[in-house]
């Protein structure tokens, strides 16, 4: 068995790992070791949770010299806020015993404050694509001593609409340098981009896009109505085993609202985070969780992506992603490290069509359980599944006769003023006469 040892590290590095626990590197670390040490462009697909941050920080690492620079030598661009300051906080762990300075940067902080920490001096920079532009377009950061550029989650950042950032930053970038990515699902924009500037990458691929982690046990319900969802939530979270829970939904309005319910049932013990959450309530929630002092998170996918986060029991899908890769990311959440871990998906009707297109990419299918008897069945809709109903008899409301300009009158604007009581009749006025005006206008003037 390949231990972290057989990758002969400096001393520095190896005793930090050691600090850490860590003994086996990861299939992904290994693989992609040597071709990092080679200084090749590289490419890797593997799914999350399989240990990718490690994967380019260790080679990199190892080969660290000490140089006289305050700009970064490495960058590492990520989608999300949380995971800048996860990356920062690994590389901060990994450089215990080695003089490197690592910062992270993100939006939503105030922008002067990072550029004095910039201006300070920095080894390894972290960062956003928004936020990493805005810095390299006032020249705050400089790209004079770059030697690695490291993207992770790529595709997630290409999905967030990053796609004009990424590349003004790549082309602000000198030429030399070794480009590193990371990406759960090979699309055909990340195709693009690769092609267009990186330089003849190889390719690390640890397993075919959209496979599902074999530890995770995949269970669904269909369940008629959101309430009746909210039911079934309260009665699987009491039940045994329920320990480290995270509950996804798919936008912010639905966290609030999941979190309103379960507060009824479950006080203190959940917390929320979507994009509307400050960034330090965001960090001081998953801090709390991290700790154990909250039972779990309802989260929106902000959270789906390559954020490490120990010992998760359970993730509920309360609404089923909207695109199967995204329902692969979701369930990664637990069975991490080589750990079991269950994903539950409550489906109703109209999401039964995206759970078999999730089945297609995994190809595997997810085991249905009846609703459990004591689960009241709610009759009412709530308003945001009554407006997509409506969408629907909107889009299908026939045309009516005369074509679509036609508009018909309303009963109002029919009636016919016949003059009648009360109603004042207009004015009878005579017709102009632009010569007589202008002949009393001159006489006018000559009065004068």
């Amino acid at each position: 068995m390949t231990t972290f040892n057989d990758f002969d590290l400096p001393k520095s590095l190896q005793k930090a790992l050691d600090d850490m626990g860590f003994v086996t590197p990861t299939p992904i670390q290994e693989r992609a070791m040597p071709v990092i040490l080679s200084g090749r462009d590289m490419m890797g697909i593997a799914q999350t949770g399989t240990g990718k941050t490690f994967a380019y920080l260790l080679p990199i690492l190892k080969q660290w010299r000490f140089v006289q620079a305050d700009t970064p030598r490495v960058v590492i661009i990520v989608p999300t806020r949380e995971l800048v300051v996860q990356v920062t906080e690994e590389v901060e762990k990994l450089t215990a015993y080695m003089s490197v300075r690592a910062l992270g940067i993100y939006g939503g902080v105030n922008i002067n404050t990072q550029k004095t920490k910039v201006y300070e001096g920095v080894d390894i920079l972290v960062a956003t694509p928004g936020r990493l532009m805005d810095l390299a377009l006032d020249n705050v950061v400089r790209f004079d001593a770059l030697q690695k550029l490291v993207i992770d989650e790529f595709d997630e950042i290409l999905n967030l609409g990053f796609r004009v950032q990424v590349t003004s930053i790549l082309s602000m970038m000198k030429q030399k340098r070794q480009n590193i990515l990371f990406s759960a699902t090979m699309t055909d924009d990340v195709d693009e981009m690769l092609n267009d500037f990186f330089d003849f990458p190889e390719e690390v691929s640890l397993a075919a896009s959209g496979t599902p982690l074999e530890k995770i046990q995949q269970l669904a319900y269909h369940v008629p109505n959101f309430l009746t969802k909210i039911n079934l939530l309260k009665h699987l979270l009491q039940e045994d085993g329920y320990n480290r829970v995270l509950v996804f939904v798919n936008n912010k309005r639905v966290a609030d609202l999941v979190m309103e319910s379960l507060e009824e049932d479950f006080d203190g013990q959940f917390g929320v985070i979507h994009s509307n959450k400050s960034q330090n309530y965001r960090l001081n929630t998953m801090a709390s969780f991290q700790e154990g002092e909250l039972r779990g998170i309802v989260t929106t996918d902000v959270m789906a992506r390559g954020l490490d986060i120990t010992d998760v029991t359970h993730v509920i899908n309360m609404e089923f992603s909207e695109a199967p890769e995204q329902y692969i990311h979701r369930i990664g959440r637990t069975g991490r490290a080589d750990k079991t871990g269950t994903a539950i998906s409550l489906i109703s009707p109209k999401e039964q069509e995206l759970q078999i297109e999730a089945e297609i990419l995994m190809e595997k299918e997810l085991e249905l359980l009846p609703i459990p008897e004591s689960v009241v069945i709610a009759d009412r809709f709530l308003d945001f599944e009554k407006e997509k109903q409506k969408v629907k008899i909107l889009l299908k409301r026939p045309k009516q006769e005369g074509g679509e300009a036609f508009h018909e009158k309303k009963d109002k604007n029919k009636k016919v003023n016949l003059g009648g009581p009360g109603k004042t009749k207009p004015r009878k006025t005579k017709p102009r006469n632009r010569g007589a005006e202008k002949t009393k206008a001159a006489k006018r003037k000559k009065k004068r």
